[in-house]
């Protein structure tokens, strides 16, 4: 007999990696037998499956207003203590309503257990865990250690406590070596590595090949269209998106982001944008008409999807300093696409030892990236290329591997 699972988070909509992971492992366990529902401070979900509670939220301005006080010092005052008591005994009581409303048997927390973005809310689903002792598997997809921002706290105590939690009902998920090891050796916890998977059992929907967005943008059929499919976020480095364009393209060099900045500000938005005016790049910003096919909240109102984005390309730059798996990546692979990756610690760990045939590049791009680009997409090395690594995907990186891993987790508690 299926589970009715809880998962919960601080939001669950759009396109960061967390809400996309969450929606895989919703598809994968609905068509396994059980039902899936929803707690978090915004939701995509659907309507009758969800339970909407702002304070959930990082942004919400007494959450925001309490972070500001938990880092960035060393000390903090009696009040702030009181106010992270009053939120986490509240966001407790919401979490046993939500368990209450859907009757509720089983929680998979989705990084809110690992990154410290909402400590009132860690804290409460610790507390919550340990009072109703329901089996939980924690699936981590950031931890504090990995953030610069995090390094100085005055909550060492909450989040000892609560990121991630020490309790004999939780089972802990990763989805890189790196952080399992760091989670075995920092907090003595054992875990299971589920990696950022994709459906390559049922390949892409060509439908018109991303004609009309091209000829939106204004790319002619002989235009190479360079994509960059990611938020516009430091660690993205997307200076070397726009170098590679300006080496890459001499006359009218042109790079698509499909996303819009999203939480981390606009400062860094700016610096893309006079860096590429500077090499003379154009930024194409379609991130208010592109709307995820693969995750909650389907039916935007953007008239294309990230599908008609990554049909529409030619090519996709990955150039990040970091990432926690690589989702762009792994959705680049799935649309049979030549993709350009730096390559960062994850990638050289989790993902380069599978066999992909990629353009990888240290740190840096230079003339023979470029060259390196060019005998890449000459048509007989390409389809074998891209072929080559759908088929490495789909061994290593589907929904089988995710139901193989996640299945045998649920049926522990049993």
């Amino acid at each position: 007999m299926g589970r009715r699972i809880g998962f919960v988070s601080t939001r669950i909509a759009g396109t960061d990696g967390v809400s996309l992971e969450t929606y895989k492992w919703y598809q994968v366990l609905e068509r396994n037998g059980h039902g899936c529902f929803f707690f978090a401070g915004e939701l995509d979900t659907p309507e009758d499956r969800s339970f909407l509670e702002p304070k959930a939220h990082f942004a919400h301005p007494e959450i925001k207003e309490v972070q500001e006080g938990c880092f960035g010092t060393a000390t903090r005052s009696p009040a702030l203590s009181r106010r992270i008591h009053e939120l986490r005994d509240f966001l407790k009581g919401r979490l046993y309503e939500f368990m209450q409303t859907f009757h509720l048997d089983l929680l998979i927390p989705e990084n809110a257990l690992a990154i410290p973005m909402n400590i009132p809310l860690g804290l409460a689903i610790t507390e919550f865990i340990a009072e109703t002792g329901i089996p939980t598997i924690a699936h981590h997809h950031d931890f504090r250690w990995e953030r610069d921002r995090f390094l100085i706290s005055s909550v060492e105590d909450y989040i000892h406590w609560a990121f991630p939690p020490k309790l004999p009902h939780i089972r802990h998920v990763t989805i890189n070596k790196a952080a399992s090891r760091q989670l075995s050796y920092r907090r003595g916890l054992s875990n299971v590595i589920i990696p950022n998977v994709f459906d390559f059992a049922n390949p892409p929907d060509p439908a018109d090949g991303g004609k009309a967005l091209r000829e939106e943008l204004g790319f002619g059929p002989d235009e190479l269209f360079v994509l960059q499919p990611t938020r516009i976020v430091a660690r993205k480095w997307i200076e070397r998106a726009v170098e590679l364009v300006s080496l890459l393209i001499p006359e009218r060099p042109r790079l698509v982001i499909s996303h819009k900045a999203d939480d981390e500000g606009d400062l860094y938005v700016s610096r893309v944008m006079e860096y590429a005016d500077r090499l003379n790049v154009e930024l194409l910003l379609i991130g208010d008409r592109v709307g995820s096919s693969h995750c909650f909240g389907a039916n935007h109102q953007c008239r294309y999807t990230m599908d008609d984005a990554y049909l529409a390309s030619d090519l996709v730059t990955y150039p990040s300093g970091y990432e926690g798996f690589g989702n762009a990546f792994v959705e680049a692979i799935y649309f049979q696409k030549p993709i350009v990756v730096n390559r960062y610690s994850i990638f050289i760990e989790d993902i380069e030892p599978l066999g992909f045939d990629v353009i990888a590049f240290d740190a840096f791009v230079t003339r023979d990236t470029v060259e390196r680009i060019q005998r890449y997409m000459e048509p007989d090395h390409l389809q074998k290329a891209v072929e080559h690594n759908y088929c490495i995907g789909k061994e290593h990186l589907s929904y089988e591997v995710l139901e193989r891993k996640l299945l045998p987790l649920i049926e522990s508690f049993e």
